[in-house]
């Protein structure tokens, strides 16, 4: 569904990403990891059309998204949720929804896209007509997360969604994601929460100063030397 290859990014004089290639098969959930600076977030923006890169490829469904606005990008089926959740805090959480839905044509369809998130994240419900402002972070990331579904995305991407969250809602966040592959949505998550990630993914890619130094799946991490590897550079 999602192949990006040999990409390179540049900030000015600094190298984000060195060469990256990644792919995400249509029902899997892959992770990449990799510590702060390492180009996680960038490779979302690369994929997205925030950032341009310099020589590379991406293509969803083997066509070129190269060049294409974010905008357009959603409408190909591909839907992130950004870090720090960006919800609208003034409006309320029924508002912040039905921006999720403004991609669809079909409001059937996006009624019953709204029942299902609602009956995926029931806190919604109870703080339907209440300003988004007023919940709390974890409440915050399930609306990001419900807004994103509303666009009927073939592809969620997701940008650190348990930052700065307590263990008990990083469960929540987590067992949600699980739910939603089992829902046959495709998932590309960027995580610092190694250990879950390595655990919820069907494959994992570490990324550590642009590159990627790592690929495989939970058995083949179980290997102590190759996770510590792959994350610190420790041989």
């Amino acid at each position: 569904m999602l192949t990006a290859t040999d990409l390179h990014v540049s900030y000015g004089s600094i190298v984000a990403l060195r060469g990256v290639s990644i792919e995400v098969q249509q029902g899997e959930l892959v992770g990449v990891i990799g510590p702060n600076g390492a180009g996680k977030s960038t490779l979302l923006k690369a994929i997205v059309g925030a950032v341009r890169p310099k020589q590379g490829g991406i293509t969803i469904d083997a066509k070129s998204i190269l060049g294409k606005s974010p905008e357009a990008i959603v409408r190909l089926g591909a839907s992130l949720v950004p870090e720090g959740r960006h919800i609208f805090t003034k409006l309320t959480v029924a508002e912040n929804l039905q921006l999720g839905a403004i991609v669809q044509r079909d409001r059937t369809h996006a009624e019953a896209d709204l029942e299902q998130a609602l009956a995926l994240f029931p806190v919604l419900k109870d703080y339907y007509r209440s300003q988004a402002g007023k919940l709390s972070g974890g409440e915050q990331q399930m609306l990001a997360i419900a807004r994103a579904l509303l666009s009927r995305p073939r592809l969620l991407m997701l940008d650190e969604p348990s930052l700065g969250l307590a263990p008990l809602v990083v469960d929540r966040v987590f067992d949600s994601l699980d739910r939603l592959r089992a829902a046959g949505i495709t998932i590309l998550l960027i995580e610092q929460n190694a250990a879950r990630t390595i655990e919820l993914a069907d494959r994992i890619y570490v990324l550590r100063t642009g590159r990627v130094e790592f690929v495989g799946t939970e058995e083949e991490f179980a290997d102590s030397s190759a996770y510590e590897h792959a994350l610190f550079g420790i041989t």
